[in-house]
């Protein structure tokens, strides 16, 4: 179980990291686009972002739904709860490293004859 969330989020990851990808899910994060106002909006060829599209899809990053002849995109709301959960793991432990920092801290400022309370 444990290897197909890493597989997944590693593929999804992997997905998005490409700059123009990145910038198709930032701007899918203010709502479905059509593949029109996608390739307006970042100013690239129909072909590429098509391209870009289909990517970030098998990676199950996105969806999409087809209206007349328009396809429209939008995020998948379980890929990025997934996304979301792995990168909450890594805010619990630098939280928990941060309140070690700063019981450490704490420690270091008490004057050498200063008894822990």
């Amino acid at each position: 179980m444990f290897e197909l969330v890493v597989n997944s989020v590693q593929q999804k990851l992997t997905a998005i990291s490409e700059p123009n990808r990145f910038r198709i899910v930032e701007l899918l994060r203010n709502g479905p686009q059509p593949v029109g106002g996608i390739v307006d909006a970042l100013g690239l060829g129909q072909p590429q972002v098509s391209r870009h599209l289909r990517l970030l899809a098998e990676a199950g990053v996105v969806e999409v739904t087809k209206r007349a002849q328009q396809r429209i995109y939008r995020l998948d709301p379980e890929s990025m709860r997934e996304l979301s959960d792995w990168v909450q793991g890594f805010a619990v432990l630098w939280s928990e490293r941060m309140d070690r920092l700063g019981s450490f801290l704490e420690d270091d400022d008490r004057a050498p004859g200063e008894a822990s309370q």
